[in-house]
């Protein structure tokens, strides 16, 4: 059998209460975390249990936000934005490639005109070393 709100209100006195709304993922802020890794890195031993519970907070709480700290990312620490980052990671990545593809073609550029230049020269030194006339143009 099959029981409906009905069936429940009448069995509740004819009181119907809505369902339990749908937890929400708790955010922290980078200042909150930095402030509760202090406070439970300063606390003894029997305080750290008391800062959790009155923070209502796990220890994979603090062990992943030290994580974070020790790997020196206080951007690690705030809230994630993973497509962002990628976004301007790549961005980087090809702006560093066209930058070097730049400078090596410079150098090659400068290399064929200093080569051209001495040719321009050996060929005037050449020219001179014949003593003949210069024809017009």
């Amino acid at each position: 059998m099959t029981m409906t709100l009905a069936d429940a209100a009448r069995l509740d006195g004819g009181v119907v209460t809505p369902r339990a709304e749908q937890p929400k993922r708790r955010m922290f802020t980078a200042e909150y975390k930095a402030r509760i890794l202090d406070e439970y890195d300063a606390a003894e031993r029997g305080e750290r249990g008391a800062i959790l519970r009155r923070e209502h907070l796990y220890s994979s709480h603090i062990t992943e936000w030290r994580k974070a700290a020790e790997a020196g990312a206080t951007a690690a620490l705030g809230p994630k934005s993973p497509k962002t980052r990628d976004r301007r990671d790549r961005e980087v990545e090809q702006l560093r490639a066209r930058a070097e593809r730049a400078e090596a073609e410079l150098v090659r550029t400068r290399a064929a005109l200093e080569i051209v230049g001495k040719a321009h020269a050996l060929l005037e030194m050449l020219s001179e070393s014949t003593n003949l006339p210069k024809r017009p143009r």
